[in-house]
């Protein structure tokens, strides 16, 4: 009965200080990019150098989950399949979004990057803020009729 007892315990404190590292880890990265159009996330943290301990080097970690299933116009669910996905990391890792910066003691509105068309840039993913809408056929009283159709009503009728 004591063995057990004490095995728990043992692995009690095992599992604790698991979570413990595990929670340590996430705190410590930073997140360079959070992509929910592209589906991708890059984060980054300072580990210990496994060649030589007395130096720190740092980790990238990206992670891009490819939508499957996804159409080529996301607004026209009758267009074909998606099975090409580009991903530039220099795309993602623009910061598009005006920063103030100080030049010759005078602050300015800048951007971070050069290239800030946001046209140009493709969604593999529903904003689930946007209504995205689509003409479709509806066939009543043996007529067919072209109409307008929500696929995403949340985002289009609103409570």
């Amino acid at each position: 009965m004591m063995k057990n007892h004490l095995l728990f315990w043992g692995a009690l404190v095992v599992f604790v200080n698991a979570v413990l590292v595990t929670a340590k880890d996430e705190d410590e990265q930073k997140v360079l990019v959070d992509n929910k159009c592209k589906c991708a996330r890059i984060t980054s943290r300072i580990i210990r150098s496994k060649e030589d301990p007395s130096q720190d080097i740092v980790e990238r970690n990206i992670r891009i989950v490819v939508p499957v299933n996804n159409r080529e116009n996301i607004s026209d669910p009758t267009s074909p399949l998606r099975t090409k996905f580009v991903y530039h990391l220099s795309d993602l890792c623009k910061k598009c979004d005006p920063t103030e910066v100080e030049l010759d003691n005078q602050v300015v509105i800048a951007s971070q990057s050069n290239f800030c068309d946001e046209d140009t840039e493709t969604c593999y993913t529903y904003d689930r803020n946007k209504c995205y809408t689509n003409r479709v056929p509806l066939t009543y009283g043996g007529k067919i009729k072209m109409v307008e159709t929500s696929l995403t009503p949340d985002s289009c009728y609103p409570d």
